[in-house]
């Protein structure tokens, strides 16, 4: 008779696996172990049974694993750990930007998903999950700090959702080691469409003509308005959203200007080094460029009184590039014709300031949006972090 016939069923098979798993068993005989150890597991993951301040003697990988994770909320003063330590092989994520509930499910199949799109869950999720977090997804205008960044000890992957990262700190997740990704390139074709709507909108006076419409008025009663076509159309910023709204202008046979800090070699269209130059050549200039620091009133009252009486402005890169102020103020003064803008400073809240002229077609931000341009920054959000946990850069870095 075996040493072990002596002991309790429970405890000999528990000593038992515990020698097998020592021995560096694996594959299908470490799963019939841990499938034995299902009873510890479920004390581990509801809590009950763990007294002491320490996990009691754990029998299979698993159970490691478990009690491991147990010890970091234990630790950390966080116990709000159930889903990490039922599911240890998907990654903690904290999505700050608002989903739809479909979008949230493609992801939770590949994460753990904290959801905070509003800044009180934001500061709670950081609160009670920094020490277990190891990725965030944010958009540019929502952004993530750089004291949060810090505040997430096992963070090691940041990405923006769309290609704007003005107001996530990049170069401090990076001087840590984390990857930093963005959306790039899927919400471009968007974009492109939505500041031809726009420009095509405030110079055709299409929102006008629709009110007139409904209330009975016929066009001998309304001014002519301008053609788009033929007219010069300068980009301010020159990425891959400004190609290809020159490619589209190009098909209104649009003579393109451009301007960005040098000028591009692989670029056949004229250079101007200034905003106000631009603006002075061109008929409709459109915003294409960065936002941030370093192209925040890029747009202002010079550039603004370049364009001139007859010129439109388009802005569908950030509102911060354009001085509201300053547009309102020469658009009173009629020193600019007219504007279309998917984006403001006053996000989300709409500029008031701007609400009195006519001659102004706003739209709330979503110039990037359209089931298609959607579906595809979560397909690259998933790619980027399957690569990143896997091992692999991420597809699109910033």
């Amino acid at each position: 008779m075996s040493a072990n016939t002596s002991l309790p069923r429970t405890a000999a098979s528990e000593q038992s696996n515990a020698g097998r798993v020592r021995a560096g068993l694996t594959g299908n005989r470490r799963r019939r172990l841990s499938h034995r150890c299902r009873r510890a597991r479920r004390s581990a993951t509801t809590g009950l049974g763990w007294q002491s301040t320490s996990p009691p003697t754990v029998i299979c990988a698993q159970c490691v694993a478990t009690a491991r994770l147990w010890d970091d909320a234990r630790t950390s003063g966080t116990l709000n750990f159930r889903r990490r330590i039922m599911n240890p092989s998907k990654p903690l994520l904290l999505v700050l930007n608002p989903l739809s509930q479909t979008h949230r499910d493609a992801i939770a199949a590949h994460h753990e998903v904290i959801y905070a799109p509003d800044p009180p869950q934001r500061s709670a999720a950081i609160a009670q999950h920094a020490s277990a977090i190891e990725a965030v997804l944010t958009i540019g205008s929502i952004g993530l700090t750089a004291a949060e960044i810090d505040a997430m000890p096992r963070l090691s992957l940041v990405c923006a959702l769309g290609a704007g990262y003005e107001n996530i700190e990049v170069a401090h997740a990076k001087a840590r080691g984390i990857a930093v990704g963005s959306g790039a390139g899927t919400n471009d074709e968007c974009v492109a469409d939505h500041a031809l709507a726009l420009l095509l909108a405030a110079v055709r006076a299409v929102p006008q003509f629709d009110r007139a419409c409904r209330a009975g008025v016929w066009r001998t009663a309304l001014p002519t308005r301008p053609n788009v076509s033929g007219k010069r159309l300068g980009l301010l910023g020159y990425g891959a959203i400004g190609r290809k709204i020159a490619r589209r202008a190009a098909a209104f046979d649009m003579p393109i200007g451009y301007c960005t800090r040098t000028k591009r070699p692989d670029v056949e269209h004229p250079w101007f080094d200034t905003p106000v130059a631009l603006a002075a050549w061109c008929d409709f200039l459109v915003v294409a460029t960065p936002g941030g620091v370093a192209t925040r009133h890029l747009v202002n009252a010079d550039v603004l009184s370049a364009l001139g009486p007859h010129g439109y402005l388009v802005n569908i890169a950030r509102g911060s590039v354009v001085d509201t102020a300053a547009l309102a103020k020469a658009l009173r003064e009629g020193r600019v014709g007219g504007a279309g803008l998917d984006v403001y400073e006053s996000e989300p809240q709409p500029p008031a300031e701007l609400f009195e002229f006519g001659e102004v077609v706003l739209t709330p931000h979503v110039a990037g949006t359209s089931p298609e341009a959607v579906q595809a920054t979560i397909e690259r959000f998933i790619e980027n972090s399957t690569r990143h946990f896997s091992g692999q850069p991420v597809a699109s870095p910033i």
